[in-house]
């Protein structure tokens, strides 16, 4: 394990005493340990030792698995049609978490190796040929955590900076995230909104740049994407009222107050998605169960 810095003046100039120090534990898995609402789980089938003495870091541990399922297809130790193993039974086979898991299986969706039906499991959509190779890129937990880490010092910064017109800008932009909601249209647009105008707030162009490139991987990224999608599907929408206590926080100019707001709204929309995904498989595995119920009654009435 290692401990991560960050630190951000609290004015133009360097200074030790303006320094707004922030640390995280940081475990070799590749996972935040602290704030991201998801279990750090160490693996001793998934993952890689390092070399000795390469001070190399190890890969996350949802890529290992990822090449453990595509090396296993590629043995043909299953055909194209059969069902994966659920998710459950390759966390514990595996010693892996459950979203290390759901990772893993999006990779392999993403390369159209497998195919995820809502309710059932992940199937062998085709076997990997000679040109294939396990392949990756943001995942939306990835670009979560990468959020934890930025955006609440963002805000921390922001809370010195940021000017009336853009408080008053977060109040109305958290009323359009409301009224979004309930139309089920535009709700997305006004989070990104409210999330720029604090980045734009730290007065910090680099800042800016990071932080709409963090939002644009959650479409450009192709594992990101498909994930946000199934959220989406799910009913996952912004939370009002997570964005509420951000503005509030920001009012008070206190940078320790935001940054508290804006990494538990973070810690949030993972713990969101995570549910969201989970309630949808359970609730589509119902309406299966019943659809086979009715059928089998309507041959035995």
């Amino acid at each position: 394990m290692s401990i991560g810095y960050f630190c951000v003046w609290a004015g133009m100039e360097p200074n030790p005493r303006s320094c707004l120090v922030y640390h995280f534990h940081y475990n070799w898995s590749g996972h935040l340990r602290q704030g991201t609402g998801m279990a750090a789980a160490t693996s001793k089938k998934a993952q890689t030792p390092a070399p000795a003495g390469a001070g190399a870091v190890q890969d996350r541990l949802y890529k290992n698995l990822a090449r453990a399922l595509f090396r296993e297809l590629a043995s043909g130790k299953y055909a194209v049609g059969d069902r994966l193993p659920a998710e459950r039974e390759l966390a514990a086979e595996h010693e892996v978490s459950r979203p290390t898991v759901r990772e893993a299986i999006i990779a392999l969706e993403v390369q159209g190796l497998v195919e995820v039906r809502v309710g059932s499991g992940a199937y062998v959509r085709r076997l990997p040929g000679g040109d294939d190779s396990p392949g990756f890129n943001v995942t939306a937990f990835e670009l979560i955590e990468a959020r934890l880490a930025i955006e609440g010092e963002s805000a921390a910064l922001a809370a010195l900076h940021i000017s009336d017109t853009e408080l008053d800008e977060l109040d109305s932009l958290v009323r359009r995230i409301a009224h979004g909601n309930l139309r089920d249209q535009g709700a997305e647009d006004a989070d990104y909104a409210f999330h720029m105008t604090i980045a734009r707030a730290t007065r910090n162009t680099a800042i800016v740049s990071v932080v709409e490139e963090l939002w644009r991987l959650r479409t450009s990224s192709p594992a990101s994407a498909l994930l946000f999608a199934t959220a989406r599907s799910a009913k996952v929408k912004p939370v009002v009222e997570e964005h509420r206590a951000i503005a509030r926080a920001m009012r008070t100019r206190d940078p320790v107050k935001e940054r508290t707001a804006m990494r538990a709204h973070l810690r949030a929309v993972m713990d969101h998605m995570l549910f969201a995904t989970e309630e949808q498989a359970v609730a589509e595995a119902r309406k299966a169960a019943e659809r086979t119920r009715n059928r089998y009654a309507r041959l035995t009435s």
